[in-house]
């Protein structure tokens, strides 16, 4: 008996021990996986620019990889992203954060259960669905209406992505409205506030840093979408605003350039490590500045 005692005591030391240094060294592994993948834009991106200036490559309007003369600049892939996000979340982010509300402040538990699976079953449709869906759905309906629109166009996966995103704001938008304590409502009903000046006044400024994150987080799903974009938007290199036009956004050119039309070691195979490192940069950037808006706001409410 004592002898059991002694081995099962000696296990739980061995686990006490053991267990730490595994949960750290599984925790390591996304740090190491994100060193790993900054080291490789890195040094790739560093070789790019050894053969093209710097300042060409991120001042330039006209992007021909593979022309007789060829050049690189990001202008019109950071245009086509750009612009295709803005897309995005001016369908994206009313239609979320209006879903939220009616979800968090109006709709019963019934119907709450009802409608967020229904909403959340759009997440889980595969991006080339929709890319295909924007190609020869989205695009042909809007060309009846606006026959100047080209076959392929950036307004099309636009909005098209909007859509795709609509469940990631409003489900998170929810999630942060719902966390509000009711007693900030109760406090404000008791005051006179009608139902929807609880809900704009009280709720959402308590809520604001959740619905902020939701809100970057969707700009970060829309900036690095691929699929949609490389099937509906085209594979033209335009700098223009038209959105009617075809554009290429940085996630496809990546697409087109791994497609295996650049051999490796020539400058347009670097160029892809190029535009995903400004990608990654710009990304980047974007959640830094959102984080800090996001803790200034929960420190004002």
């Amino acid at each position: 008996m004592i002898a059991k005692k002694k081995n099962g005591k000696n296990l739980t030391n061995i686990t006490e021990k053991v267990m730490p240094a595994l949960l750290f060294l599984i925790a390591a592994v996304s740090i190491l996986t994100t060193i790993g993948i900054v080291y490789t834009l890195l040094t790739e991106t560093i070789e790019f620019f050894k053969r093209v200036p710097i300042m060409d490559f991120f001042t330039g309007t006209v992007l021909k990889p593979l022309s007789q003369n060829p050049e690189f600049g990001v202008l019109p892939l950071i245009n086509g992203t750009i612009i295709s996000s803005i897309i995005a979340m001016l369908v994206a982010g009313p239609i979320g954060i209006m879903t939220a509300v009616f979800l968090s402040e109006y709709a019963s538990e019934r119907v709450r259960r009802t409608l967020k699976p229904m909403l959340e079953i759009l997440a889980g449709i595969p991006t080339i669905v929709y890319g295909f869906f924007a190609f020869t759905f989205v695009t042909p309906l809007i060309r009846e209406f606006f026959p100047s629109v080209e076959a392929t166009n950036i307004l099309s996966p636009g909005l098209v992505m909007g859509v795709m995103i609509i469940p990631m704001i409003a489900s998170l938008s929810e999630d942060a409205m719902t966390s509000v304590p009711n007693a900030m409502r109760e406090g404000a009903l008791a005051l006179g506030s009608t139902k929807l000046e609880v809900t704009f006044r009280v709720v959402i400024p308590a809520a604001l840093s959740g619905i902020i994150a939701s809100f970057v987080l969707g700009i970060s799903r829309a900036i690095g979408e691929t699929m949609i974009v490389t099937i509906a938007s085209g594979s033209s290199k335009n700098f223009t605003f038209d959105i009617t036009q075809s554009m290429q956004t940085m996630t496809a050119y990546i697409v087109e350039v791994s497609g295996g039309e650049a051999p490796a070691g020539s400058t347009i195979y670097y160029s892809l490590y190029a535009v995903a490192m400004t990608l990654f940069v710009f990304t980047l950037i974007m959640n830094l500045l959102a984080r800090y808006v996001s803790r200034k706001f929960r420190e004002e409410y």
